[in-house]
């Protein structure tokens, strides 16, 4: 669980974050093995595209400390209302405190009540595994190993087929 006593709010972003955000993108994933030193620009091309279908924030003490953004992919089967989970950050400093649990599944939560059909993401199955992420043979990311693509659905009529995130992933 987060930390109540010092979290203050748990929101959607607003025009005065985007600077935060991308700072705090950009330091989050500095020595993460696995980032390529993009992840701040792609949530700006997401926003900048009008790709960024949902972007939450933690703030605490008043500055923002996490952050998550979903946009929309598509299944090469057609089915529609697929959210693609990322990137997420958490500022090193707050880093252990729920905080980036408490995003995702307050994302989650949204997303489920807009009528999504589920959410993907190319992620540890350890750590997703706990908000119901899986692997599975229904949906594939072309050149990813399986086991790191994991998605969620949220009725038993979910998507088949190749997904494909959108264009700002790619610079």
């Amino acid at each position: 669980m987060p930390d109540r006593r010092r979290m203050t709010l748990l929101r959607h972003e607003i025009p005065a974050d985007i600077d935060a955000i991308r700072a705090l993108t950009e330091e989050a994933f500095r020595s993460a093995p696995h980032a390529d030193g993009t992840e701040h620009l792609i949530v700006d091309r997401l926003r900048a595209a009008g790709a960024l279908a949902l972007s939450l924030v933690a703030e605490i003490d008043g500055a923002v400390a996490g952050h998550v953004a979903f946009s929309p992919v598509t299944v090469s089967d057609g089915r529609a209302g697929w959210y693609g989970l990322g990137p997420i950050a958490v500022s090193p400093a707050h880093r252990g405190r729920g905080i980036g649990s408490a995003l995702v599944r307050a994302g989650l939560a949204h997303l489920r009540a807009r009528g999504a059909a589920g959410c993907v993401l190319l992620g540890d199955p350890a750590w997703y595994g706990r908000f119901g992420f899986a692997a599975g043979p229904a949906l594939r990311l072309e050149g990813v190993p399986p086991a790191y693509f994991l998605y969620v659905a949220f009725s038993p009529v979910y998507g088949e087929g190749t997904v494909s995130y959108h264009p700002a992933f790619y610079g």
